[in-house]
């Protein structure tokens, strides 16, 4: 019963609206002295509505457009209302009335069209939207909103060809540069690629990614996988360096591969030194964590405590202080190694429970890194969280 009353308040504003409109034709012509008489189908639907008959009552309203087209606007607004109600059929009902009345002007039946196809998206016909959004590209009509919803269905679709010709074509209609977006679908193709062992493709999604956004993270970092996979370290590791310039927000991402390739090469060393200019530059609970686990290996466990424990001082974090908890663990005794216990227990919670990334568009919290945001779907806004309680 309390959807139905639901209904019926979303009903009386369209046939106040639609009353209203009448109203005004209702008029005494004083050089002709002849009267406009109310349509009696608005009193009939006003009566469904009342009687808490709504679909009876929109088929009154559909059928008031055939007797004038001027109530277009009336069901244009009648049917978005309840396309954001949830009632996606209904207002696919009513707009597919609309398009089918012979008497529309161009506008009104591009605007019809804007309409049903973005009802269509709400109910997943992805299809049929892209026939209506092509439609009206071909006509010239509602360009940017028609090229707008075709990039969101072939970002939907993981149809990384068309969205790069949509985006393009967007970048001409509304005056925006895309570049960045384009730079990141071409990723997309580079990313399925590598997983197919497709170097050549790589090589070539990585390029043209560069050529729209020279600061594009994730094209290095593809592109330092792919120089991993075949064999060749130095220039992986000369694409994961990449990373510093083009974002450091980043530098957490390339730690545990560069070790690995400065692993593979024997030159663990030079890796060591460059960790030490990226904490003194950066900071990074990253990059100094992974510098304490190579003083422990190469100078002792003692070494890396008063290490960590120095820089600690000078930018407190909960994994900095896991981790020197970890290694005073080892080295405690009695009551004293039961409260650390205890404190390392809940130091671990803290770091289990807390997202590591989070969106800076819509704030969507993350544990893993999203180069499209799950929140707000945009692009490259995804970054790890710093201070305290991340980096």
């Amino acid at each position: 019963m309390s959807q139905e009353l639901n209904f019926l308040w979303l009903l009386l504003p369209i046939a106040a609206l639609s009353g209203w409109w009448i109203g005004q034709r209702v008029s005494i012509s004083k050089d002709k002295n002849s009267l406009k008489t109310i349509n009696p189908e608005y009193f009939k639907g006003l009566n469904f509505v009342l009687n808490e008959q709504p679909d009876k009552a929109i088929e009154v309203f559909i059928r008031m457009l055939e007797v004038d087209s001027e109530t277009v606007e009336t069901h244009l607004a009648l049917g978005n209302l309840f396309r954001r109600r949830g009632e996606v059929d209904r207002a696919i009902r009513i707009h597919q009335n609309l398009i089918a009345r012979p008497t529309l002007n161009r506008e009104q039946r591009a605007h019809a069209l804007v309409e049903l196809g973005m009802d269509y998206m709400r109910s997943g016909l992805l299809d049929r939207a892209e026939g209506l959004f092509l439609e009206l590209v071909d006509s010239g009509m509602h360009m940017n909103q028609a090229y707008t919803e075709l990039l969101e269905i072939y970002q939907q679709e993981k149809d990384w060809k068309n969205a790069i010709i949509v985006a393009k074509k967007l970048e001409v209609v509304s005056g925006n540069s895309l570049n960045p977006v384009i730079a990141q679908f071409f990723c997309e193709g580079a990313e399925s690629a590598l997983n197919e062992g497709d170097m050549r493709t790589v090589k070539d999604k990585i390029r043209r990614a560069m050529s729209f956004d020279l600061n594009c993270v994730r094209a290095s970092l593809i592109e330092a996988q792919m120089y991993q996979q075949i064999g060749k370290t130095k220039l992986a590791i000369k694409s994961y360096k990449r990373v510093e310039s083009q974002d450091s927000d980043y530098i957490t991402e390339i730690i545990r591969p560069l070790f690995e390739c400065y692993r593979k090469l024997d030159r663990v060393d030079e890796f060591v030194e460059y960790l030490r200019t990226l904490v003194n530059i950066y900071g990074g609970i990253s990059t100094l964590l992974m510098l304490t686990e190579l003083i422990a290996e190469r100078e002792g466990e003692n070494a890396a405590i008063h290490f960590i424990s120095d820089e600690l001082k000078n930018r407190p974090t909960v994994k900095g202080v896991d981790r020197l908890i970890a290694y005073t663990l080892s080295k405690s005794e009695g009551e004293t190694h039961e409260h650390l216990k205890t404190i390392k227990e809940l130091t671990g919670q803290l770091i289990d429970g807390r997202a590591m990334y989070k969106c800076n568009s819509c704030g969507f919290d993350a544990k893993s890194l999203h180069w499209s945001c799950p929140g707000c779907k945009h692009w490259d806004t995804v970054k790890p969280v710093f201070g305290v309680a991340g980096e």
